[in-house]
């Protein structure tokens, strides 16, 4: 096992501190490779912030009860509010590779709201990379060495851990906007391709590996629509545009736009537009 780590004042006991912002107290790495395993358990937490950066392998941690078990895999922030229940292992078999820091300070909640890290988030990933490992060491070794202003250079490191957790933070959130956007712009292209036959909602939900509830309320985000409104919506466009400007019979248009009985098209037209088929027809000529 390896070890490596710095503290505020040589002083190995957590601390709360209002008096700045923010206050880096302590930070180190762990790297598992033939001790069996290293746990970790406060069951009333700290009194203050703490990150573990999972560098390499996993970690198992046990959030607010010890039967609870998630393997947190490299590329992970995991985050620790002060009180919190924590209990975590890292095993030899996982190769496990971690930094940490904790932190403290009068205003740490609003700073971590700011990059984006809101009060539920836990697990945050934000990949594997150098850069967050050297931002890390640079903090242990401004610890140990305890040169000129060194602990306003650990809140500049640590904030630009902040800033790099962030800027991912919101590179993900855009990507799952695109995927969102083409997802939703691909439903309706295909309600407007298909739309008078036998469409079921709940199958192209499937087809899509999207549950149906959830598809329903990002289809109505996106277009305003539920997907059968949007459905019917298309099909009464159509039925007013045929009985404008052709001669076919009610029922004829009925099967064209989607409805084989003829009744059911009429109560349905009548219900979006205020008229029966053949009103609709003698008010638009």
């Amino acid at each position: 096992m390896y070890l490596n780590s710095g503290y505020l004042n040589n002083s190995l006991v957590d601390f709360k501190d209002k008096s700045r912002p923010l206050i880096v107290g302590s930070c180190g790495t762990y790297r598992l490779y033939t001790h069996p395993k290293l746990p970790t358990y406060r069951p009333r937490g700290r009194v203050d912030f703490q990150i573990l950066y999972v560098a390499a392998g996993a970690a198992h941690f046990h959030f607010d009860h010890e039967e609870n078990d998630t393997v947190v895999t490299a590329g992970n922030l995991v985050v620790y509010r002060p009180k919190e229940f924590q209990k975590y292992e890292y095993y030899a078999a996982d190769q496990t590779h971690v930094y940490w820091v904790h932190f403290t300070g009068g205003d740490v909640t609003n700073i971590l709201r700011s990059y984006g890290i809101k009060d539920d988030m836990r697990v945050l990933y934000v990949g594997t990379s150098l850069e967050y490992e050297r931002i890390f060491r640079r903090m242990i070794a401004e610890l140990q060495r305890c040169a000129p202003n060194y602990e306003e250079m650990l809140v500049l490191l640590l904030r630009h851990l902040f800033i790099l957790t962030g800027r991912q933070l919101a590179r993900q959130r855009i990507l799952k906007n695109e995927y969102l956007d083409s997802e939703m712009d691909l439903a309706a292209q295909y309600f407007n391709d298909n739309y008078n036959t036998d469409i079921s909602v709940e199958s192209y939900a499937m087809s899509r590996g999207m549950s149906v509830s959830w598809f329903i309320r990002n289809f109505k985000a996106f277009t305003g629509f539920t997907p059968l409104q949007y459905i019917v919506s298309i099909r009464m466009a159509n039925a007013k545009v045929l009985l404008e400007t052709t001669a076919y019979t009610v029922t004829e248009i009925g099967r064209i736009v989607g409805y084989d009985n003829p009744l059911y098209f009429s109560r349905i037209f009548r219900k979006q537009t205020g008229f029966s088929p053949s009103e609709f027809r003698l008010l638009s000529r």
